[in-house]
């Protein structure tokens, strides 16, 4: 079997039953259940949500994505082997510690297949929660030109980049366009200030204003959960976003609730300890392939230049990366999520033929 077929590109075209479009996004895609089946997968399976809740089956794929755009490899390369796995495997991980430790819990109700998840639909908390223990990235591009507030927080004179922060930082953006909220400007993640939120929570989607300081006790536990557990594997936890959302209980309670994935090499940035206290750094996420697009092209500044969107989506399209490349990016997670995890990842050979099948024979999803 060669690489690319291994790859699962497409994971939109399953024949999942459901009455509303399959939503697409940039490595997962979301097929909406029947309510009649909703309703019977709740019954059967004894999920935690209200009878009515609407769920959905999220699969992802070995799509890789950078600078808002999808990368695409030599020999008919679609994606990257090995990389929905490793992401999935993290995020169940980090979901589960969470879950015992008292934090809160997911959208996640069920995994039928290490690529699919079963969701319940939330009501996202429209905020990218950003939280940063090292400056580098986008903060020291902005403090490399001068820039002192950052989020509304102000920073100290004298920092150097990769360097640890004097205290953890929550630096949030927002979630999508968000158009009326005065002092925001209505484009997708845009740098927001806790005043901001305050000032204007509903629009956000809060319930309360206290459910802000929900959230970010929320945050800051959920950071200090993986940073603690890393740590213990010599890897240093730099950033990382979560997002949030509201949902019902099967007693009516409504629930703050971590979704999307968390801790993972797409959503974050990892160290390996041992490189850093050398004075390396050694990037075990998604940054390593950003930094390599970068240096590949001779005009960086169509990446990172949200002006030029046209110019790099023909990047990403007309350029075919080295099978070298995107081999070294499956390492990176394979290996970060095997260290996270102490478990195999094993690469299926046909993972769409599997999922059609335990979604047929044990949840009677397929026709």
């Amino acid at each position: 079997m060669s690489l690319a077929e291994q790859i699962l590109a497409v994971n939109n075209d399953l024949p999942i039953r459901t009455d509303a479009p399959v939503h697409s996004g940039k490595v997962r895609s979301v097929y909406w259940l029947t309510a009649a089946d909703s309703k019977r997968l709740i019954q059967e399976k004894g999920y935690d949500v209200a009878q009515d809740t609407p769920l959905a089956i999220m699969v992802i794929s070995d799509r890789i994505s950078a600078f808002d755009c999808i990368w695409q490899g030599e020999g008919g390369m679609k994606g990257v082997p090995g990389k929905g796995a490793a992401l999935n495997a993290i995020s169940n991980h980090w979901f589960r510690l969470f879950k015992e430790q008292g934090l809160a819990d997911s959208h996640i109700l069920d995994i039928p297949h290490p690529f699919v998840w079963i969701v319940q639909k939330a009501k996202p908390v429209m905020i990218e929660a950003i939280c940063r223990q090292y400056i580098t990235g986008s903060m020291w591009r902005a403090y490399t030109k001068g820039e002192r507030d950052f989020c509304g927080i102000a920073l100290p004179e004298g920092l150097e980049k990769d360097s640890k922060l004097p205290e953890l930082l929550q630096t949030p953006s927002t979630k999508g366009i968000l158009k009326g909220i005065p002092g925001v400007p209505a484009v997708d993640d845009v740098n927001i200030t806790r005043k901001n939120i305050e000032d204007n929570f509903a629009a956000f989607n809060f319930k309360s204003k206290d459910d802000i300081a929900l959230y970010e006790k929320l945050l800051t536990e959920g950071f200090d959960v993986i940073s603690d557990a890393l740590a213990k594997l010599d890897q240093v936890f730099v950033d990382t976003k979560f997002e949030f959302g509201y949902v019902t209980d099967s007693a009516g309670n409504d629930k703050l609730i971590y979704m999307d994935e968390v801790g993972t090499p797409d959503s974050s940035r990892i160290w390996d300890g041992e490189q850093y206290r050398a004075g390396n750094v050694v990037e075990k996420s998604k940054e390593g392939f950003r930094q390599l697009l970068l240096s590949h092209f001779p005009d960086p500044d169509i990446l990172l230049n949200k002006d030029r969107m046209k110019e790099r989506e023909a990047l990403a399209r007309d350029n075919e990366l080295p099978e070298s490349v995107l081999m070294n990016v499956s390492k990176t997670y394979i290996d970060i999520a095997e260290k996270i995890t102490g478990k195999k990842i094993i690469l299926s050979e046909n993972p769409k033929a599997e999922i059609i099948t335990i979604l047929k024979e044990q949840y009677q999803l397929v026709d």
